[in-house]
């Protein structure tokens, strides 16, 4: 009976033997946006890295497959530095030669024929379309560290909190930095335990290069310029869809949802960031994050969403009255922040600065009164992450991409209005990336009359009692 079992066993075990590679699947056509971009930005930073020390490695690591069942998301350093998307990837560079090398994990068909075409450290094409020609296994990381720190004890590594798909550095430290504080938890972030793991290991003098890296993403290459270009525009047309949308007993969420299928219908990777759909009261929270309330006429409708594009996110706000009807309150603090934001767009160009832009949005809302009413600040940078890396106080110069967003909100009346846009530097002043979505009251109220997504669709199969 044994003797059948084992036979059975392996007869099983041969029948599901997987075929090396199906044919069905198909390699990426280019990595990242180029293999030329991500080799200019690996040059810019071991260029800045070689003015500090002549020698040494860079190392930078991307992320670990996912522990759910989810669409794998590079992080986005390692990404802006090789454009490669697959899992359990690193780079090495040379700071003194500038030559890379690029660490995959060893072929697997079984992962492939679940998962699809993998990169592999086998695989012809990812030389051909990273243009790094060095490629080794992932295994022999460790060895290959041990010989370079022999030769330079210098490892330069960026410890910005690892970002991917919605992340932010500014929602991602204070997290990493709860758990290392938690008694019961105690973990160190990613990259403190990177830093810890190169000293125990090779003795290495590890150095921080994020703040150079940050300075490099401040100011946008072209190709980064058209990345952030498209997210705006397919924002823009996910944001108008809303508003056309929106209806008195419609939920936040459905105008979220409406956004959510536009962005991925036109090829975006996902939300930039969470929805901020908020109506009456609800658009008094800054980050309002529930989305489960039902729209009701006379109250505001404040929308905060754009998407991630070729990894690289927008940034849109609009407001307008869920009936498309404006009440005196509403036409006063909506005109202020209006003209606010023209304001702020009006002054940015380049040698000015983003405090500049912010008083120059804050100047008008104190003339009309009103300053006390904004909370917040209006200006922040924007690229591979909502809220990117860079120094604010910097003069602005051409191909720096940032959002102009005062706004006012009353407690009062339960109205809260923001308008946002994602502006890039020019020679002579500014494109305004998102201009696709109108912001005069009478745009706005004309797109509420229309037909929207949601009014196509049949009504909702289960009430939304509670959702408050």
């Amino acid at each position: 009976m044994i003797a059948l079992l084992v036979l059975a066993c392996a007869a099983f075990a041969q029948s599901q033997v997987l075929p090396a590679k199906p044919a069905r699947m198909e390699p990426p056509s280019k990595a990242g946006l180029g293999a030329d971009f991500h080799a200019g930005r690996r040059a810019a930073l071991v260029a800045e890295l070689r003015r500090v020390h002549p020698r040494g490695t860079l190392l930078v690591r991307g992320l670990p497959d996912t522990r759910g069942y989810l669409k794998f998301q590079q992080e986005k350093v390692f990404w802006y530095l090789s454009g490669v998307e697959g899992a359990n990837a690193s780079l090495c560079v040379d700071i003194e030669t500038g030559a890379a090398t690029l660490f995959l994990p060893s072929a697997s068909a079984g992962k492939e024929q679940w998962e699809g075409e993998q990169w592999d450290a086998s695989d012809a094409w990812v030389p051909a379309i990273t243009g790094i020609a060095a490629v080794k296994e992932a295994g022999q990381l460790d060895a290959h560290l041990a010989a370079r720190v022999a030769i330079d004890k210098v490892v330069w590594i960026s410890k910005e909190p690892w970002i991917d798909l919605a992340g932010c550095h500014d929602r991602a430290r204070p997290h990493d930095a709860a758990i290392k504080r938690d008694p019961l938890d105690g973990r160190p972030s990613r990259e403190e335990a990177l830093a810890a793991r190169l000293v125990e290991r090779h003795g290495a003098d590890v150095r921080d290069c994020q703040h150079i890296i940050g300075e490099l993403r401040r100011v946008k290459q072209p190709e980064e310029a058209t990345a952030l270009r498209r997210a705006s525009e397919v924002g823009a047309l996910a944001m108008l869809e809303a508003i056309r949308s929106t209806r008195a007993g419609v939920g936040e969420w459905e105008l979220e949802a409406a956004m959510s299928f536009v962005h991925r219908r036109e090829g975006a990777a996902g939300p930039g960031y969470h929805a901020i759909a908020g109506c009456g009261p609800n658009a008094l929270v800054l980050h309002y994050n529930e989305v489960r309330r039902e729209l009701r006429a006379g109250e505001m409708m404040l929308l905060d969403y754009a998407p991630e594009f070729d990894k690289y996110v927008s940034d849109i706000t609009r407001s307008w009255p869920v009936d498309g009807i404006w009440t005196e309150r509403m036409i006063e603090l909506y005109d202020a922040v209006l003209a606010s934001q023209e304001a702020g767009i009006a002054a940015v160009k380049p040698g000015a600065t983003m405090r500049d832009v912010e008083a120059a949005c804050r100047r008008v809302l104190a003339e009309r009164g009103l300053a006390e009413l904004l909370p917040h600040g209006t200006c922040h940078y924007v690229g591979l992450e909502v809220h990117d890396m860079g120094d604010g106080s910097k003069p602005l110069e051409p191909g720096v991409a940032f959002t102009v967003e005062p706004g006012l909100y009353d407690p009062e009346s339960g109205i809260g209005i923001r308008i946002e846009d994602v502006v890039l530097v020019t020679a002579d002043g500014c494109e305004v990336l998102s201009k696709g979505v109108p912001k005069d009251r009478a745009s706005l109220s004309k797109l509420v009359a229309e037909e929207g997504l949601l009014d196509r669709l049949p009504r909702r199969l289960f009430p939304a009692e509670g959702l408050r």
